[in-house]
């Protein structure tokens, strides 16, 4: 004898739907688009931070613009003390003279935060299209601890 399951067939509640609704899905994935479309621009912005390395054999130094901050607050560039205010005309008659527009910006640990982005506009406005901060590695644990096991 036919036994006549609720909810299936021509039952009480009607036929099973066995489609999945995609229009929330699409929804979704569309808000999520447009969250990383205005998101990814601003995550490649931020400060170029490289180490120098130079081959042996070869002078790089002298094709290299560096300007370094002491622990006293002292501008040089290149090994040459500046005064802030003359950093953006000196920067940009060496740029025209090497033909480099990469600058390197040394500063010490100790110097204030707001120094060295003082240091960094004159930078750009001498028209630096990259600028690189230099630092030196930390040491390792092993190193920390001592070298003779």
């Amino acid at each position: 004898m036919p036994v006549s399951l609720p909810g299936r067939g021509g039952g009480r509640f009607g036929p099973a739907l066995s489609d999945i609704n995609v229009t929330p899905l699409v929804d979704v994935i569309l808000v999520l688009l447009i969250i990383f479309m205005v998101t990814a621009p601003m995550m490649t912005r931020g400060i170029d931070v490289r180490l120098p390395k130079t081959e042996s054999g070869s002078d790089a130094t002298e094709e290299r613009l560096v300007v370094s901050i002491d622990s006293d607050s002292t501008i040089y560039l290149n090994d040459k003390p500046v005064n802030l205010h003359l950093l953006t005309d000196r920067l940009k008659s060496e740029m025209q003279r090497s033909g480099n527009d990469f600058v390197f910006l040394r500063a010490d640990q100790e110097v204030p935060y707001g120094r060295v982005m003082l240091v960094m506009d004159q930078i750009k406005k001498a028209g630096a299209d990259r600028v690189g901060m230099v630092t030196q590695p930390a040491p390792r644990e092993n190193e920390k601890k001592g070298k003779g096991r």
